[in-house]
């Protein structure tokens, strides 16, 4: 995986949206007064803890959604320091990349299909995966995809299609989550939510791996039903409809209360059919790795599948480090808390988020 340089702590976006919400409450003195703009309250760490588990994230640049002046990210700042001249959003993805092969045996030349699977995209044309497959070295084909919060396990759900299929051999699935520029940090709401990161898996046949460290994927159940509840508004309108350009609309928005109230009544009987499809019971498998998005969300998920409080080592939660990473976030979870699995022991990651989807794996370590 990849984690960005800078860290920022709820603290350090307290302070600055704070005294941005000061200034901006004075300059728009008289409209606030006459009722037509609400003037804008303050914030705390304590109430972004406790509203979301969340106490710090990483990001590719700190500063400027730190800066009163500014409160949105600076680009110049991820220019790589080796002038490959990429994108920062493939920069994650290759530095992601380079560490799941190495942990696979393998070099970028083994691989011959390329998928970046996120939840939005810092360029559209040409693709971010063809970009990614070039730097590596990788044979065959490239491609670009996105489901929201589930990006992952789609994108590793298709290929190991792919490799069923015998269109690939060895797959590599990046997901990287360059999420900063989307938040709205002058939202009390909402400028604390995401964090950048990105994660990679190397998919490949079991009897052709050579790593030490291998998981086997047992089954899987993806699931979609369309939802605005979660969503941001920015896309290729933005460039005809410049009016809105910077707009609210067009950067993060949710209604959490909704989607807490719908969408994880979906997971837990999404879960409980795949289970009992497969034979399973709770009891079978030694850790849930969920998607990162709220704590709150996840200790009820987990608590209504087990019947009981769970405790880091059922579920574990480090949403509190990352922030909500979106479709990295479940497979973060997997790659820090993975190496105590023996052999044939199980576990199940989790997505679920926007649109709203649903991606479910059941794991076994080889």
């Amino acid at each position: 995986m990849f984690v960005p340089p800078d860290t920022v702590s709820n603290e350090m976006l307290v302070d600055s949206y704070n005294e941005h919400s000061i200034q901006w409450n004075e300059k728009n003195k008289e409209a606030i007064e006459r009722g037509e703009l609400e003037a804008r309250e303050q914030s705390s760490a304590s109430f972004i803890e406790k509203a979301s588990g969340i106490k710090s994230r990483y990001f590719m640049d700190g500063k400027g959604p730190t800066e009163v002046g500014r409160m949105y990210p600076y680009l110049s700042k991820l220019a790589p320091e080796d002038n490959m001249g990429t994108p920062a959003q493939v920069r994650m993805a290759y530095e992601a990349a380079m560490g799941a092969l190495e942990e696979a045996g393998l070099t970028g030349e083994d691989i011959d299909m390329v998928i970046i699977s996120a939840s939005i995209w810092e360029r559209f044309i040409p693709s971010m995966a063809t970009e990614l497959q070039s730097l590596l070295k990788a044979k065959g084909f490239a491609f670009d995809m996105s489901m929201a919060c589930s990006s992952a396990t789609f994108g590793i759900s298709t290929a190991t299609d792919a490799i069923k299929s015998g269109m690939a051999n060895k797959a590599l699935v990046v997901t990287a989550e360059y999420l900063s520029p989307l938040l709205n940090f002058e939202s009390r709401d909402n400028h604390f939510i995401f964090g950048d990161a990105a994660v990679a898996a190397v998919l490949e046949r079991e009897d052709e791996t050579a790593s030490k460290s291998a998981f086997r994927i047992n089954s899987r159940k993806l699931f979609t039903e369309f939802s605005t509840n979660i969503q941001a508004g920015f896309g290729s309108r933005a460039l005809v409809e410049r009016d809105k350009i910077g707009d609210p609309s067009q950067r993060f928005n949710q209604h959490g209360r909704q989607v807490f109230r719908e969408l994880l009544p979906k997971v837990i009987e999404l879960v409980k059919g795949h289970l009992k499809a497969t034979g399973r019971t709770v009891e079978d498998f030694k850790r849930f790795w969920l998607h990162q998005a709220n704590i709150n969300m996840n200790v009820y998920a987990t608590k209504k599948l087990l019947g009981r409080e769970p405790n880091q080592e059922d579920a574990p939660i480090i949403l509190d480090e990352f922030a909500n990473t979106a479709g990295a976030g479940c497979m973060i979870a997997f790659h820090k808390y993975k190496d105590d699995f023996k052999a044939g022991e199980l576990g199940m990651i989790c997505s679920f988020g926007a649109s709203y989807s649903i991606g479910c794996f059941e794991v076994e370590r080889v």
